[in-house]
C-alpha cells in the first residue's frame, strides 16, 4: 500500500467478521442497527450529502459531532465527514467492505486527525482505541451474534442508583423478577465476580423453573454480566449469557438494557417459542418499572 493511498496522518484499522457483506453493511447503515453498537444517532441515511450529528459526554466534557455522508456504495463503502462544533479541523472516516469467503473483511480509514486541536483529547491513541472498541469489539460482537440474542429495552423515570439497587439487591429482586403471575424464591444471590446466583420461579400454573447464574463481570452502577443456566422442572436446560447495562439518559431517568446471547440461533429460537421469552422479558422489565416508585 503506497503513501499515496494511505498517508502517514490516517488513522487505518481491519477486522475480519465472521458475518456476510449484507449484514455488515446493514450495521454500518440502518440507524436502529447502529444505536445496538455506534452511537445513539436520531437518524441516518447512506445517502451522499446527508447530514447526521451525535453528541457524546466523556469524562465531564460534551463532543457535538457533525459529519455529512460523502460516498455511498451499498455493500461496498460508506464515508462521511467527521467533526465537532466549536473546535477547529475536519476529517473524513471511510468504512470499505471486502468479501472473504462467508466473512468479510473491512477496513476503517480516518484521516485528517492532525487538522484537530493539540490536546490530550484528540490524541491519535485515544482514536484507536476509541475505534478498536467499536470495530473490532462491539460491531464484531452485533453482526456475530444478532441471531441468536435477544436484546430488551425500557426507559425508567428513576435514577440510576435506585434502579441498581432494585437489581442487586435479593430483598427487592423478589418483588419484581419474572413476568406477570410469576414468584421467585431466592437460594443465594452472591453478588460478587464469580458469585453464584440460585432461584426458583414459580409460574402461576403450579410449575417451577430452578434457574443458576454465575456473575461474570460487575462495573457499578453500569453493568452486570452473568452465565444462565434455567429450565422447566424436568426439563432440558437452557444456557445462555445475559448482559444489563443501566444507562443514565437525563436527570434522574435511566435506560436498562437486557441482552441475552444463546449459544445457537436455534436455541435462542426455541425459547422464544417454548418459554415465550420476549414477552416474559418485558414483562419483567415492567414489573420492575411498577416496583421502583415503592422504593422511592
Amino acid at each position: 500500500m503506497n503513501a499515496k493511498n494511505n498517508p502517514p496522518e490516517a488513522l487505518v484499522l481491519e477486522r475480519t467478521f465472521d458475518a456476510p457483506i449484507i449484514a455488515v453493511w446493514k450495521a454500518l447503515t440502518n440507524v436502529d442497527e447502529m444505536r445496538r453498537w455506534y452511537f445513539d444517532l436520531k437518524e441516518f441515511r447512506p445517502e451522499p450529502g446527508f447530514e447526521f450529528r451525535f453528541i457524546v459526554k466523556h469524562e465531564g466534557n460534551s463532543y457535538d459531532h457533525r459529519c455529512k455522508v460523502t460516498e455511498a456504495v451499498p455493500n461496498k463503502k460508506i464515508a462521511y465527514t467527521w467533526r465537532y462544533e466549536g473546535h477547529e479541523g475536519d476529517s473524513l472516516v471511510t468504512f470499505e467492505l471486502f468479501p472473504e469467503g462467508d466473512k468479510t473483511r473491512l477496513k476503517l480509514t480516518h484521516q485528517g486527525l492532525e487538522t484537530f486541536p493539540k490536546t490530550p483529547a484528540h490524541a491519535r491513541q485515544n482514536y484507536l482505541e476509541g475505534w478498536t472498541q467499536l470495530i473490532g469489539i462491539s460491531l464484531k460482537d452485533y453482526v456475530e451474534n444478532v441471531d441468536r440474542e435477544i436484546v430488551i429495552t425500557r426507559d425508567f423515570d428513576a435514577p440510576r442508583e435506585l434502579v441498581w439497587e432494585a437489581m442487586t439487591n435479593p430483598k427487592h429482586v423478589v418483588n419484581w423478577w419474572g413476568p406477570r403471575g410469576f414468584s421467585t424464591t431466592i437460594e443465594t444471590m452472591d453478588f460478587r465476580v464469580g458469585g453464584v446466583w440460585k432461584h426458583v420461579m414459580h409460574g402461576p400454573d403450579g410449575v417451577n423453573y430452578p434457574n443458576e447464574k454465575v456473575f461474570k463481570e460487575i462495573v457499578k452502577p453500569e453493568k452486570i454480566v452473568f452465565s444462565h443456566g434455567g429450565r422447566r422442572e424436568g426439563g432440558p436446560s437452557v444456557d445462555a449469557v445475559a448482559t444489563w447495562t443501566f444507562d443514565e439518559v437525563a436527570s434522574g431517568k435511566t435506560k436498562v438494557t437486557l441482552r441475552m446471547v444463546f449459544p445457537s440461533a436455534k436455541e435462542r429460537d426455541f425459547v422464544v417459542k417454548e418459554f415465550g421469552a420476549i414477552e416474559g422479558g418485558k414483562q419483567t422489565l415492567e414489573r420492575l418499572g411498577e416496583y421502583l416508585p415503592k422504593m422511592k
